[in-house]
């Protein structure tokens, strides 16, 4: 009996589906490369290459060193880091006793000028009077001359009679001749009034005692120790805030030597380091987004882009690179963008010269300019702090000559 195979038992074999799995995937992973790049290409077409941005934007502002015009000793300080000052709040005050001293010397000085060139004024009457009187010696002179003439002339008439010494005709002719020098020393006198009275009104014609050259000297003089005296109390020229404080009380400062720094934070900008690649597309005018480190993209401030820097940083650093020397490698060279901010925004979320700015442009409109071409027609920044001391100062002036030339 021979054995044999059970087929009804036997395991029915099916084909396999992983070449069918494989080819799907395959596919899949196909396709969303494709929809990938599409959709990386059209970001790039209509949105990428309409902004360009940096990381390398940072927040700067005027930094106001705060230096005294003249030298002295430190006895007040009225102002530390970190506060607020208003325009005009003195912030140190200098020992201003040298100060004083020198303005009332010239203060002495201004009132005796004045009453001096007072004197010249008055003297033009007087020398006046001195030529009319020498005027009239030499009127006298002359009817004595006439006299002497006449007398001598009857006296010689009368010689040849005998009417009339010889004595009596040489005492005439004395009396002529002193008469005659008498007219002469008149003459001479009247001569020497007029030269005098022509050189003092010289030296006051066309001018007054406030405007006459010696006054305006004194005047100057007294005007600059008058200002050395308001100058002991160092004004804030602009509000805003104290920082890098390095004076103390009792130091010897000379002028010129920083003593603080006043920030006014409410005139803020950006200066976003564009890569040269990026810079074809930015124009003056253009919107700008920023975003500050310190809020994070909570806070996003609204820009324009003001101007583009004349040079790239490197051409600026305190040690330029040598390219023509040794051996090279090209480096990416940045120009610093200007980037104006909103001044609502700074008043509700203040920033600090210095933070780190996310800066994107929006470099769709080309209308704008790369570079400015008209130059500014009004002051970038003033105060008028120090422009009340001027007028104090010449108010004292018009005091002093007001007093001394009555």
């Amino acid at each position: 009996m021979t054995n044999t195979p059970n087929t009804m038992n036997a395991p029915q074999t099916t084909p396999s589906p992983a070449p069918k799995n494989a080819r799907k995937k395959v596919l899949t992973i196909l396709s969303a490369v494709v929809l990938a790049g599409f959709a990386w290409g059209g970001y790039e077409w209509f949105v990428s290459q309409h902004y360009e941005t940096t990381d390398n934007a940072y927040v700067q502002g005027n930094v106001i060193q705060i230096t005294p015009q003249i030298g002295g000793t430190v006895t007040a300080l009225l102002a530390d880091d970190t506060d607020f000052v208003k325009a005009g709040q003195a912030l140190v005050r200098l020992d201003p006793a040298d100060a004083r001293l020198a303005l009332e010397q010239a203060q002495a000085n201004l009132a005796q000028v004045v009453r001096q060139v007072r004197t010249l004024y008055a003297n033009n009457a007087t020398l006046t009077a001195q030529v009319a009187l020498r005027e009239t010696d030499i009127a006298r002179a002359q009817t004595e001359i006439d006299r002497a003439t006449d007398d001598l002339a009857r006296r010689e008439s009368l010689v040849g009679s005998g009417a009339v010494s010889k004595e009596e005709l040489h005492h005439a002719q004395s009396q002529l001749a002193s008469a005659r020098n008498a007219l002469s020393a008149a003459q001479a006198g009247a001569a020497a009034a007029r030269e005098q009275l022509s050189a003092n009104q010289a030296m006051t014609d066309g001018t007054s005692i406030g405007a006459h050259p010696s006054v305006m000297a004194a005047a100057a003089r007294m005007r600059e120790a008058y200002l050395a005296t308001q100058r002991a109390a160092l004004p804030a020229p602009v509000d805003g805030y104290v920082a890098k404080r390095t004076v103390q009380l009792g130091q010897r400062v000379g002028a010129g030597t920083p003593l603080l720094s006043i920030i006014p934070l409410n005139q803020l900008w950006v200066d976003a380091n564009f890569k040269e690649v990026q810079l074809r597309n930015i124009r003056i005018g253009q919107p700008v987004q920023l975003v500050a480190d310190l809020y994070g993209k909570k806070v996003q401030y609204q820009g324009t882009v003001a101007g583009l820097g004349a040079g790239t940083g490197a051409a600026f650093a305190l040690l330029p690179a040598q390219n023509a020397t040794g051996n090279w490698i090209k480096v990416v060279q940045r120009v610093p963008v200007r980037v104006t901010l909103d001044a609502q925004q700074l008043t509700q979320n203040p920033l600090r010269v210095g933070l780190s700015m996310l800066a994107t442009v929006d470099v769709s409109d080309q209308g704008g300019k790369a570079l400015a071409d008209a130059p500014r027609e009004s002051a970038l920044v003033e105060t008028q702090v120090y422009a009340t001391v001027d007028q104090k100062a010449e108010d004292e002036v018009r005091r002093i000559i007001a007093a001394n030339a009555r």
